[in-house]
């Protein structure tokens, strides 16, 4: 049940990152600019980082859509992709 959590907070970190940056993960799925496995293998990169905490609190800090992943993202180069 633990890895099941663990997947689960990922896939809203990388969801809620995306959606920071201005990027709508369900659209760019339906427009085919992103297929489900890339994101797939988004939220276990994402299960990779040392910061989720930290991550966490970044996201709860923004307003509007940010410049900018924080540097330790490890889906900077993915969300980038699918900027408008």
């Amino acid at each position: 049940m633990q890895h099941e959590n663990v997947l689960k907070r990922h896939a809203a970190l990388v969801d809620h990152m995306a959606t920071a940056r201005g990027v709508d993960l369900e659209e760019a799925t339906m427009r085919g600019d992103v297929q489900i496995e890339e994101i797939s293998d988004a939220v276990l990169r994402c299960t990779g980082c040392s910061n989720p905490d930290h991550c966490d609190q970044w996201l709860a800090q923004q307003e509007g859509v940010a410049d900018k992943s924080p540097s330790y993202c490890r889906n900077t180069d993915l969300i980038e992709r699918l900027l408008p």
